[in-house]
């Protein structure tokens, strides 16, 4: 499985895990624990949302599909990880890899998007309030949120067929704790430039995405501080220090897993990265969301 001619690699190994005898089913209960609080958490901000009509808003709206998105998102990844922590055979088919693949990265761009109209949705309601209800319409809002999905699943689309088409000849080992685009391409025989053509296209997206945001929220900063009471100024900030805490959570992690091109890291340090960007940081989006937000932990205890 391991070399041979071009059809030979059929599944994949994960080396990322660590054996039974050496802890695997002490890792087990965590993931377990915080796959749990992740989908019930999520779950009950987006039905808190829908239930309660005093947060049928733009806000709100956004908040929520984020929400489902999040729970999908490590749900592409999770059960697979905590399979392969008490199981002997920590494989994954060919098919199976490009499938959690696409689908792990399609909700992380929906994500990236959705939190950009958001940032952006937090700038009209700061920078020009008056118009707010005018422009952010419920026509608008649910067209931003479909695009937001569309946008995202379609964008990745063409780099998993190329994918699908390479020659993967040995060895089979995936040295991370998921399907990623650098170590499947490592293992591809192709030319290493592609790698790093990839690498460079994933790191503009990132970079525009991250850009656009931070200079929204930048412009919302000078705004809130232009406010004259302290009241009004404690007020504005409360409505957008949570997207600012989860963009930062977000594209820190993304950040750290992908801006990285040629810098190599242990074999520690590459699943501790890997699990801040696809666990860690999904677990402390709902607490953000629910304990920062007043009108949200009333909507969850109703």
């Amino acid at each position: 499985m391991e070399s041979g001619n071009l059809s030979a690699v059929t599944e994949f190994v994960f080396t990322g895990f660590p054996e039974l005898q050496d802890g695997g089913l002490l890792y087990f209960f965590p993931l377990l624990f915080i796959y749990t609080f992740i989908v019930i958490g999520n779950l009950m901000i987006f039905f808190a949302v829908r239930l309660d009509t005093r947060l049928h808003n733009p806000m709100y709206n956004f908040i929520s599909i984020f929400s489902l998105l999040e729970m999908w998102y490590t749900t592409t990844t999770i059960p697979k990880m905590l399979s392969n922590l008490i199981s002997n055979q920590k494989t994954i088919s060919f098919t199976g890899c490009l499938l959690q693949m696409y689908f792990f990265h399609s909700l992380g761009n929906t994500e990236g998007t959705l939190l950009t109209v958001m940032a952006i949705d937090r700038y009209v309601a700061i920078c020009n309030p008056l118009r707010y209800p005018v422009i952010m319409t419920p026509r608008l809002c649910a067209q931003l949120s479909a695009g937001s999905c569309i946008f995202g699943f379609l964008i990745l689309l063409p780099e998993i067929v190329w994918i699908s088409t390479l020659p993967f000849c040995g060895p089979n080992q995936i040295h991370q704790i998921f399907c990623d685009f650098t170590p499947l391409l490592n293992l591809a025989c192709t030319d290493p430039s592609v790698i790093l053509v990839q690498d460079v296209i994933h790191a503009l997206a990132i970079l525009i995405t991250s850009l656009i945001i931070s200079l929204s929220y930048i412009r919302i900063i000078i705004v809130i501080l232009g406010i004259p009471s302290a009241e009004g100024r404690r007020k504005a900030f409360s409505t957008c220090a949570a997207h600012i805490a989860v963009f930062l959570l977000f594209f820190g992690s993304v950040a750290l897993m992908y801006l990285r091109f040629s810098a190599t890291y242990t074999p520690f340090w590459d699943t501790v990265i890997a699990l801040t960007f696809s666990v860690l940081a999904p677990f402390f989006n709902p607490i953000i969301y629910s304990l920062r937000n007043k009108d949200m932990k009333d909507a969850i205890k109703k």
